[in-house]
Order: C-alpha cells, then structure tokens, then sequence
C-alpha cells in the first residue's frame, strides 16, 4: 500500500515506511514512555459513526495503523474504545511480529488498557488471547476473573480508598505516574494511545502526548459524536508542528509533533 505524500516534499512512500518513521524519531524522555495518539476523524471533526470508528477509514487507513502498532513497545486505549471495538491481539499478522523481533521489540506490543473504574469484562477477545501481554491502569482494587491473556495492573500510590473516595479517585486518574511505571518497571520506550477522546484529553492535559496521527476521511457524519478531544477544556490551545501530509484513496493522513 502506497501513499501519496504531499509535505514536506512530494513522493510516494509505503505504509511500512510511513509508520517507521515513528520509531526512528521517537526519543523518549527519562520519565515517561514517548507517545503518540492516532486517530481517525471524518471531514467535520468526528471519530464515530454509528457509535464504531471502523467506518470511517479506508483500505489505506487500515494499513497505517496496524504498521504503526508494529513499531511500538505498547499499544494503549481507553476501556470504552477497546469495549466498542473488540479489541483483540494487537499484531497478527506473523511477518508483521518477525519484523518486530528483527528490530529488537517484543513480538506483540504490550496492551495498556487506561479503566479507572475497571470497567472491563473478562470476555473481550484481547483479554482471552494467551498470546497477549495485558496492563491495566485502574483506581480500582478490583481484578478480572477467568482472563486467558496475561494480565496485570498498574494503581496509583495511593492508600486504598473508601467507596466515595474510591470513586472520587477513579474520576480524575492521574495518568503521568503510571506511565513513569510503565517506562521504569515495564521497559516502555514508546506507546501509540488510539483513544478514545477522553483518554486523549487527559494525556494532553497532563503534556503526555508528543505527536498526533491524523487521518481525515472524505466523510461527513453530521451528527453530534466524539470529536478528537473531549472532557475539560484544554489549559490554552495545544500548539502542533506539521511534519507529514499524505493521501490515498481520498484519504489524508497528517502527522503532528507537539513541542514540549
């Protein structure tokens, strides 16, 4: 699959090499994983149709995202995206893990599942994959019965809550400690978020995000679904710095770098 790329200088260039260049520029801070959210909108700013986003791409889109998935030690998402969309084993395809093991990652990216208030069920196909490696970042003291995948949790440092507390807690997860946990006690260099929208809020509040994978279908939803961003106002327009433009099928595909 080839794209067409329009910025900074024209060319064709393949999936492959387009979601390399992620790894090959990522240069994680000493605190925290380096990460990049990638996501896909229609023309008028939304990230669903019919409640799924898996109507919104093209053959084109399909294809950047899974190469992308095979260039990062983890893979992250809010617990509602991965509900919605089933998530299931991250790399499938066999060539894509060989590669990953040729440039010294893992075979499958490691799972992070962002549920404050762990709201999970054991039956989505991720978490009964043996082959899956699974981190879930909760507040809560509860775990999940009869997973095959393995699974672990990440808390915050914090003594354990009585239940208003607990759920005064699981309202405003701290994101930034738990991502120092996952880069320290995890080898996490590099992490690809694919939402939703209020999990990209928080990563931006707290100045977690380092580049943005837009794609922007010819599409027109025109209802009132998510957009990119959700949850509180942001403190100030987050600036980006325009690095890729590329476009297949009708499809643009634009990648930001937010200076820190």
């Amino acid at each position: 699959m080839d794209f067409e790329r329009l910025h900074p200088d024209r060319g064709r260039v393949s999936a492959r090499d387009a979601a390399a260049a992620l790894r090959e520029s990522a240069a994680p801070p000493d605190d925290r994983p380096y990460l990049a959210l990638n996501m896909v909108a229609t023309a008028d700013g939304r990230v669903t149709i019919e409640g799924r986003s898996g109507g919104i791409g093209n053959e084109a889109d399909r294809e950047l995202f899974h190469e992308l998935r095979a260039q990062v030690d983890a893979v992250m998402a809010g617990a509602g995206t991965v509900r919605t969309e089933r998530y299931g084993r991250l790399v499938r395809d066999p060539k894509r893990r060989a590669r990953r093991g040729e440039a010294g990652l893992e075979p499958d990216p490691l799972a992070v599942i962002v549920s404050a208030r762990l709201a999970l069920t054991p039956d989505i196909p991720l978490l009964q994959d043996p082959d899956s490696r699974v981190v879930i970042l909760t507040a809560s003291d509860d775990e999940l019965e009869g997973c095959r995948a393995r699974v672990e949790y990440l808390r915050p440092d914090e003594a354990p809550a009585a239940p208003a507390e607990l759920r005064e807690r699981a309202a405003r997860l701290v994101l930034a400690p738990m991502l120092r946990k996952l880069r320290h006690d995890h080898g996490v260099r590099t992490v690809l978020c694919e939402g939703g929208p209020v999990l990209n809020g928080g990563l931006l509040r707290e100045g977690l995000v380092d580049e943005l994978f837009l794609s922007v279908a010819p599409k027109l939803a025109g209802d009132s679904g998510p957009t990119v961003v959700s949850g509180p106002p942001l403190d100030g327009a987050a600036e980006m710095e325009l690095l890729t433009v590329m476009e297949a099928g009708g499809q643009l595909f634009l990648r930001y770098r937010l200076p820190h």
